[in-house]
C-alpha cells in the first residue's frame, strides 16, 4: 500500500480550513445525521415494536427479526450505489434527500396491515432510499475537513449511533405506552425530517477548494487526491481490509442482538440483565471517542489490533460459565467499546490508504462486507444456541475472529502520500 501514489490534483485544496473551528460544526451535523439515519433507528427500535406487531398480527419473532436481515441484504447493494452518488453529487445533497425519504418510509411502517410481505417490502424501500444516511455520507465530509485530528472528529461524529441507542428505546417505549405503536412509528420516523434535515441543511458543508470562490456548498469537491475504485480494487490492501473487516464485523455484531439471551444462559435475572446491557450504548460512545483519539496518535493498524483485544476479552469472559455480575458488566462494556471503534476505524483506514477521490464508492463497497459479516453473525450465534443450548464455543470463535482480523491489518504498512496531504504523524 505504501507504494501507491497519485499525481497532485490540478486544483489543490486550501490548507487553512483543515482542523478549523468550522470543521467541528460539520462534525455536529454528522453526529445528528448518523443518529437519525438508517443504521441506528430501525436497529434499536425493532425490539420495542416487535412485541406490539406480534400481538396485533400474530407474526412470530423470527419473522419480525427477518426485517433486519432484509435490511442487511438490501444495503449490500444500495450502500455502494449511495457511495457513487456521494462522489458524484456531494454528501449534503444526498443526505437531505435520503433523510426525508427514509423518515417517510419509517413512518409508513405504522400503516402495516398484517400482510408480512408488504411489511418486508416497506423495509426494502426504506433500505434503498435511506442508504444515503449511512456513515459513508458523514465520514466522507468529516474526512475532508480534518487531517491531524481526523480520528477524533470521526469519533465524535459517530457517537450519534450510541446516543440513539441510549435514548431511543425509552422514548419509543413511552410513545407506545401512551399513544400506541402506530403513532410511535410516526413520531420516530418524523425525527429525521424535523430534526435531521434542518440541522444538516444548516451545518453540513463540503470542504472548500482553493481558487473556487463561492463554490457550491452542496457539490462534491473536485478532489483527485487518492485512488479510483478500479485502482483500489487492484491493490492488495483492499482485499486485506475486506477480509479483516468481514471477521471484525462478524465478531462485533453477533453478540449485540443475542446479548440478553447470552446473559440469561448465565443465570441472570431480568432486572440484572437490564442493568448490565444498559451500559452497552454508553460504552459505544466511549469507544468512538477513545478510538478516534488513539487513531490520531498511533499507526492505525497497530492501534486496531490493540483495541480489538478489548472486545476479544469481553467475548472470552462471556464464553465461561459462572460469570459474576461485575464480570458480565465488564464484558458488555468491552464489547461496546469494540463496537464503537469499528466504523471509525474503517473510515480512517479508507481515507489514509485510498484517499478521498472515490471515498464514497470505496466505503460503500466495504459497507457491503460489513453488512455481510454483521448479517451472518447474529444468525450463526442464534443457531449455535439452538443446537448447543449455549454460546460458549461460538463466543470463543468470536475471539479468534477479532484477533485474526486485527492481525490481517498489519501488512497494510505505512500510510501512502496523496496530493494535498502529508503522511500522518
Amino acid at each position: 500500500m505504501a507504494s501507491l501514489k497519485t499525481a497532485s490534483p490540478a486544483i489543490a485544496p486550501a490548507d487553512d480550513y483543515r482542523d478549523s473551528a468550522k470543521g467541528w460544526t460539520v462534525v455536529a451535523a454528522g453526529m445528528v445525521g448518523v443518529a437519525l439515519g438508517l443504521s441506528p433507528l430501525p436497529f434499536y427500535t425493532i425490539g420495542m415494536f416487535a412485541p406490539e406487531l406480534a400481538k396485533a398480527f400474530g407474526w412470530s419473532f423470527t419473522a419480525l427479526m427477518g426485517s433486519v436481515g432484509v435490511q442487511s441484504l438490501v444495503v449490500m447493494a444500495s450502500g455502494p450505489a449511495a457511495g457513487f452518488l456521494l462522489d458524484r453529487w456531494g454528501a449534503r445533497r444526498v443526505a437531505l434527500w435520503s433523510l426525508g425519504l427514509f423518515g417517510l418510509c419509517f413512518m409508513s411502517l405504522g400503516l402495516a396491515t398484517g400482510n408480512l410481505w408488504f411489511y418486508y417490502g416497506q423495509w426494502v424501500v426504506m433500505s434503498i432510499v435511506g442508504a444515503g444516511t449511512l456513515s459513508a455520507t458523514w465520514t466522507r465530509v468529516v474526512n475532508g475537513w480534518f487531517d491531524r485530528h481526523r480520528g477524533l472528529a470521526l469519533g465524535v461524529a459517530s457517537t450519534g449511533t450510541g446516543l440513539t441507542g441510549f435514548l431511543i428505546k425509552p422514548f419509543s417505549a413511552w410513545l407506545i405506552g401512551e399513544f400506541g405503536w402506530r403513532v410511535a412509528f410516526g413520531v420516530v420516523g418524523a425525527l429525521p425530517i424535523i430534526i435531521g434535515i434542518p440541522i444538516v441543511a444548516w451545518l453540513l458543508r463540503e470542504p472548500p477548494v482553493a481558487g473556487v470562490a463561492g463554490a457550491d456548498v452542496d457539490a462534491a469537491p473536485a478532489d483527485d487526491t487518492g485512488l479510483t475504485l478500479a485502482q483500489a480494487v487492484r491493490s492488495r490492501g483492499f482485499w486485506v481490509m475486506a477480509g479483516a473487516f468481514l471477521l471484525i464485523a462478524f465478531a462485533l455484531t453477533a453478540p449485540t442482538p443475542n446479548m440478553e439471551n447470552i446473559l440469561k444462559t448465565k443465570g441472570f435475572a431480568r432486572m440484572d440483565i437490564a442493568s448490565i446491557t444498559a451500559a452497552f450504548g454508553l460504552a459505544v460512545i466511549a469507544g468512538r471517542l477513545i478510538g478516534g483519539w488513539l487513531l490520531d496518535r498511533f499507526w492505525a493498524p497497530g492501534c486496531a489490533l490493540a483495541v480489538l483485544m478489548v472486545p476479544a476479552l469481553g467475548s472470552f469472559l462471556l464464553s465461561h460459565t459462572g460469570v459474576t455480575h461485575p464480570q458480565a458488566l465488564f464484558a458488555v462494556v468491552c464489547l461496546g467499546l469494540g463496537a464503537g471503534f469499528e466504523f471509525d476505524l474503517l473510515a480512517y483506514l479508507i481515507a489514509r490508504y485510498f484517499g478521498r477521490r472515490n471515498y464514497g464508492t470505496i466505503y460503500g463497497c466495504f459497507y457491503t462486507v460489513i453488512a455481510l459479516g454483521g448479517g451472518l453473525g447474529p444468525v450463526v450465534y442464534g443457531r449455535a444456541f439452538d443446537v448447543t443450548g449455549g454460546y460458549g464455543a461460538v463466543l470463543l470463535g468470536g475471539v479468534g475472529c477479532l484477533i485474526l482480523g486485527g492481525l490481517l491489518l498489519l501488512p497494510l504498512g505505512p500510510y501512502p502520500r496523496f496530493g494535498g496531504e502529508g503522511e500522518a504523524d
